[in-house]
């Protein structure tokens, strides 16, 4: 039922079952804690089609870039790498001369 009243939005139903006293096991009283903690925010996250995946994705490449490439000696060139990854900038064309011998 709390997959259900995420899919339909209805919010009140999943207040409901969130606030809700019956017995469960030990991990998803944790996972419901922390619902109740957050309460107003799972229920915008319910009810709004908005989300923020798009930015967690950026994030979490910006992190990843910053893993492989061990630092970089200045901002500047990290953050042409990243315009790179995200195709902004275009990397040079070789030098069709040089190619032709």
């Amino acid at each position: 039922s709390f997959i259900q009243a995420i899919e339909t939005n209805n919010t009140q139903e999943l207040k409901s079952l969130i606030t809700s006293k019956d017995s469960i096991g030990t991990l998803m009283h944790k996972t419901l804690l922390t619902f109740k903690y957050n309460l107003k925010a799972v229920l915008n996250g319910a009810a709004l089609p908005y989300s923020n995946g798009c930015l967690e994705g950026f994030n979490r490449k910006i992190k990843q870039i910053e893993r492989t490439a061990f630092g970089y000696s200045n901002f500047i060139n990290l953050l042409t790498r990243i315009r790179l990854e995200e195709n902004q900038y275009k990397e040079k064309e070789p030098n069709s001369l040089l190619m032709t011998a």
